[in-house]
């Protein structure tokens, strides 16, 4: 599922071309994203960890290049020359948990241009969706400050590893933890989990269901209270409470999926007071958005704790990002693509960011290798086909991620934000000049 083949066959096809004409100088790749969705007033960056695995371990065994030889499509040449290859080229890139805008690059690869080429499709498969439920849960942590927030949306997810990558992404932009147990084994993120409508269905009382769960699994117990009546069922609790608590089993919370729950949560709240259990809180879920988080966070609802799905991992309002993996330069020489509403900034960029009394405040898309004011956003992260340093840990990209929110503008932190400043230095503009020049010069040229 995560082989080599995993890409799309021009890809295969432009390398067998290049090798061909033996088109090998250094190229410059970097992915962005043209334009941000409607709502969203930035974007935040993830995937890059699983982009340098996929770069530092790409190779095609025995399997793949047999698989490809019965395919019919390519020569024992190709696949010969196939069999050695390896990423031999440098990364650089913003930092998971980095907030960006449009048209700032997010990774850069620079390496012999079929390497460069080939890599392209999964790339940008592993970075846009990452980077798609990454910015949907950054917007969901600031409308629900202090909460606890919880990725419920595995079985809504598209897939094994959107509902793996998922997770990862939620919890690297500041949600608590997530109910996919693999998840949370593979990315050593707290797991958490409470009980489905089916296991009350399944008993003949309410009560009893509440005490058998309670006491199969003591620790950290919440109780799902809306199968049937919900301020009954909280009542109930108030009644099992006591009896668990004799034998050491605190109840934590109580859980609410369906209905008002706003509604709810005031009159299971004050179900709970008058039987002074202001100990247990209450958590919520259901098809909830950042709409509706932040309503409840604006009306004070008494709710301390969310699971959200569908919403998230799909990123309902806006399932996609228009972004793009393109050639900026090759052989020493700026690239630039002209396409109607396209169009690509030629060369090696560096984003240049202000911040003002803490908080940002514009950025700079300027030629790399000159310094500007503010502090570059792309960083070394891979060299001759090797990460720099170790891994970093998910934790360190989470509290950079915390640590951006914070430093977004006011006006940015909104659900209907206003824009950022993101300038485009002069030089910039006139190297696309020189492009545009160079293009129109080798379009006059016939080949015989």
């Amino acid at each position: 599922m995560e082989g080599p083949l995993l890409t799309d066959l021009y890809q295969f096809s432009m390398l067998d071309a290049y090798w061909a004409q033996d088109m090998t100088e250094t190229a410059v790749f970097e992915f962005f994203v043209r334009r941000l969705p409607a709502r969203r007033g930035f974007l935040m960056a993830a995937g890059l960890e699983q982009v340098i695995d996929y770069l530092e371990t790409l190779c095609f065994g025995a399997e793949e290049i047999g698989q490809l030889r019965r395919c019919g499509r390519f020569g024992d040449d190709f696949l010969d020359r196939l069999a050695a290859f390896r990423f031999t080229g440098d990364v650089d890139a913003l930092p998971e948990g980095t907030i960006f805008f449009a048209d700032e690059p997010v990774i850069r690869v620079t390496a012999p241009l079929p390497q460069a080429q080939l890599v392209e499709s999964r790339l940008v498969n592993l970075l846009h969706f990452q980077t798609l439920v990454a910015s949907k849960a950054a917007r969901m942590v600031l409308a629900a400050p202090g909460k606890r927030l919880v990725d419920f949306g595995m079985r809504r997810a598209h897939g094994a590893e959107a509902a793996l990558l998922a997770a990862r992404a939620c919890y690297l932009a500041g949600f608590d933890g997530t109910a996919t147990l693999a998840a949370g084994i593979r990315f050593d993120i707290p797991v958490f989990g409470t009980m489905a409508h089916s296991f009350i269905q399944a008993h003949d009382s309410e009560a009893e269901a509440f005490e058998h769960f309670a006491r199969a699994r003591p620790q950290g117990v919440t109780l799902l209270i809306d199968t049937y009546d919900t301020e009954r069922a909280a009542e109930l609790v108030t009644r099992v409470a006591p009896r668990l608590k004799a034998d050491g089993i605190a109840i934590q919370a109580v859980r609410l999926d369906s209905g008002d729950l706003g509604g709810h949560a005031r009159k299971v709240r004050a179900i709970l007071d008058a039987a002074g259990l202001h100990e247990i809180s209450i958590f919520a879920s259901g098809g909830l958005d950042e709409d509706q988080l932040a309503a409840f966070t604006r009306d004070q609802v008494p709710i301390d704790g969310y699971g959200i799905g569908t919403c998230l991992t799909t990123s309902y309002d806006a399932p996609a990002l228009d972004c793009a993996y393109k050639l900026q330069e090759y052989g020493g020489v700026p690239r630039r693509k002209q396409s109607e509403g396209k169009a690509t900034w030629p060369g090696r960029k560096q984003v240049w960011r202000r911040l003002r009394d803490g908080r940002m405040a514009g950025d700079l898309l300027a030629q790399h290798g000159a310094p500007h004011r503010g502090y570059p956003l792309l960083r070394p992260v891979m060299r001759d086909g090797r990460r720099i340093g170790g891994p970093p840990s998910l934790d360190t990209a989470r509290e950079h991620a915390s640590a951006e929110l914070r430093s977004l503008p006011v006006s940015l932190k909104a659900l209907l934000p206003t824009s950022y400043p993101v300038e485009v230095d002069m030089s910039l503009k006139l190297l696309a000049a020189e492009c545009d020049q160079r293009i129109a010069e080798g379009t006059c040229t016939l080949w015989v």
